[in-house]
């Protein structure tokens, strides 16, 4: 039978993390391994616009690495579970291709309005997301256990 998307269990508006752990869908562990999955939508759709393959292998890695940020934040921190690392390395090459980007564009000056071509919007649009997946990420940190290179 194929994988499910729904449970019929009647959930009572609490969902399980990986290891059984029940939480309300408002814990902030829900909220940010929720924006980790809508950031990596996004980003699929940055890589559906551009033609670039370069750019385009190194989003699908990217969404590769949220999925594996978003399974750490989905499973229960009092229990070892079984989901893939985020190395050191994996932050170095990111920073590395942001160099190299930022390397070919013009010195950034002032702000910018996002807009101008649908591709550009989209790519706002993950920054925002990325960003509020970092706070969301920070706030579980104050409150339990979140591996630190998250």
């Amino acid at each position: 039978m194929a994988f499910r998307i729904y449970t019929k269990a009647g959930d009572k508006g609490e969902t399980a993390l990986f290891g059984g752990k029940r939480l309300p869908k408002s814990h902030i562990r829900i909220d940010a391994y929720g924006t980790v999955d809508e950031l990596n939508s996004f980003l699929g759709l940055v890589r559906d616009y551009n033609e670039a393959e370069i750019t385009r292998a190194f989003l699908k890695e990217i969404q590769s690495r949220l999925f594996t940020i978003g399974s750490n934040l989905a499973s229960d921190p009092d229990k070892k579970m079984a989901v893939p690392d985020i190395s050191p390395e994996d932050v170095t090459l990111l920073e590395q291709e942001m160099d190299r980007m930022n390397d070919a564009l013009p010195e950034l000056r002032n702000f910018i309005l996002p807009g101008g071509h649908p591709a550009v919007s989209h790519c706002h649009i993950a920054r925002c997301v990325c960003r509020r997946a970092e706070r969301l990420a920070v706030e579980l940190a104050q409150e339990e256990w979140v591996e630190p290179i998250i």
